[in-house]
């Protein structure tokens, strides 16, 4: 199961979240309305569902095993490679001191400062994407890595005072992602405000910069939320992209291929989980649903400021609660026989026993569960604000979807969020066949595993169908 976090990890996340309570208002969303905002219509939703379904019965009684990966496709050589990340690095880094430039001198409103349009769907949400489609790029974006190696290449070695404790794991990472994205993003007005939006990327910049010099370079991969966040959305991508004695080697793969590997630790696998209920809370937040559960809560309460806050964290627990209820039950499900020796099997050590192997190899098959919404979810809002960035420098602002109508891009909503689900089946497939002693086992532990994806599927499915409130 997930299981408890850390005292210290507990501590601080309270600790976050009493700091942020005073900013929490109505949430916000997105606040930068699209042409493609509309609802998606109920007969659609309906389709997507019974096709999730129909496919999940499907794959569950025909599918033997994960098919191998894909090949080669081609390189850059070392030159080349290393000149694309130096412009990549060096890119992102001008454009993360444009963010606390313009924050504090650029326009106020919203939709006319770099700050504002940059950070929230061209940096947050874009970067999401691309790693969907090619894997994670974080490590060379990262302005605080960037910063970082700076440093560490003027000393000439890697700057750490102190080894990272083991036992802090991605517990930072975790809390770090409920503050930066479920809270801030969601719940306040700090996207729509400039200096706002530059006083948190600052702020969140020196915490992970002072960080990496106090634990070194691991600090960066356990701690920076983003980090997390954009390695967990690039196990789904279909082109993998890996250093090979400098050059960069282009593959393509299945999108369930790296989506069978176990997760680190429990944070890893509870932060699975909180980012497939941050982005559906995000789409729910926008609706009048959520607007009337939002008001009676808020009357019931004595403090305005807690109910928004209150209702993100009581869903939160709720999908952590559902992933743990399920990776109990196989956990008895596995151990309700015997095991024996079974021609494929493959199952793997289990340091902290059952319940950690189970649920650190159940999470990341729900990753492109994550990936499929977060497509769906974000892509018009982020190409959306792309266009606009031309018009910052007094350029026309261009419209990069206005060759898609509203019925297509319906279409590919659905598409994504089913196709999502379609890779996440096939990969707790070859994890529970992995898993099981025997076939019936594996067969009758997939089966509330992939409950559990239907559910979230559909209820995805279920928030694309509200109308969109400002």
């Amino acid at each position: 199961m997930v299981g408890r976090l850390p005292r210290r990890a507990a501590v601080r996340l309270a600790a976050t979240c009493t700091l942020l309570v005073a900013a929490v208002g109505s949430a916000s969303a997105h606040g930068i309305v699209t042409r493609f905002d509309a609802p998606v219509p109920l007969w659609l939703v309906y389709l997507g569902a019974g096709l999730t379904v129909a496919v999940s019965a499907a794959l569950a009684a025909f599918l033997d095993a994960t098919p191998a990966p894909g090949a080669r496709i081609g390189s850059l050589p070392p030159g080349v490679a290393s000149a694309t990340r130096v412009a990549g690095r060096v890119g992102f880094l001008l454009a993360f001191v444009t963010v606390l430039f313009y924050g504090i001198v650029g326009p106020r409103t919203p939709t006319g400062n770099f700050a504002t349009i940059f950070t929230w769907s061209v940096w947050l949400k874009g970067v999401g994407i691309v790693a969907v489609l090619a894997g994670s790029p974080w490590r060379v974006l990262s302005p605080w890595r960037t910063a970082y190696d700076a440093v560490c290449r003027l000393e000439g070695s890697e700057i750490a005072a102190r080894r990272y404790p083991a036992w802090l794991g991605r517990w930072p990472a975790f809390v770090g992602f409920l503050a930066l994205v479920g809270v801030i993003e969601n719940l306040t007005r700090v996207p729509q405000r400039p200096a706002a939006t530059a006083a948190v990327v600052a702020g969140y910049a020196l915490l992970l910069f002072a960080g990496g010099l106090v634990f070194g370079r691991s600090w960066f991969d356990r701690a920076d939320a983003l980090s997390v966040l954009y390695g967990l959305l690039g196990r789904v991508a279909p082109v993998s992209v890996r250093r090979d004695d400098g050059a960069a080697v282009f593959t393509v793969r299945y999108p369930w291929d790296g989506c069978t590997r176990a997760v680190d630790d429990r944070a890893t696998a509870a932060f699975v989980v909180a980012a497939i209920y941050t982005v559906t809370f995000d789409g729910f937040a926008e609706s009048p649903a959520y607007r009337g559960i939002y008001f009676a809560v808020r009357d019931a309460l004595p403090a305005d400021a807690t109910a928004s806050l209150l209702l993100y964290v009581v869903g939160l627990a709720a999908f952590l609660a559902a992933f743990s209820g399920i990776a109990a039950l196989i956990v008895w499900l596995l151990r309700s026989e015997p095991p024996r020796a079974t021609a494929g099997r493959d199952a793997r050590p289990e340091p902290d026993g059952v319940s950690d192997a189970v649920a650190l190899l159940l999470a990341p098959t729900l990753a492109p569960i994550l990936a499929g919404y977060e497509v769906a979810h974000n892509a018009a809002y982020v190409l959306t604000n792309a266009g606009r960035l031309p018009r910052l420098l007094g350029l026309d602002a261009v419209d990069p979807l206005w060759w898609l109508s509203l019925p297509a891009f319906w279409g590919l909503q659905v598409v994504c969020i089913v196709g999502g689900h379609v890779v996440a089946v096939v990969a707790a497939d070859a994890v529970t066949t992995r898993l099981a002693p025997t076939d019936r086992i594996a067969r009758a532990s997939h089966a509330p595993h992939l409950a559990l994806m239907i559910g979230y599927t559909v209820v995805s499915l279920w928030v694309i169908s509200l109308p969109v409130v400002g």
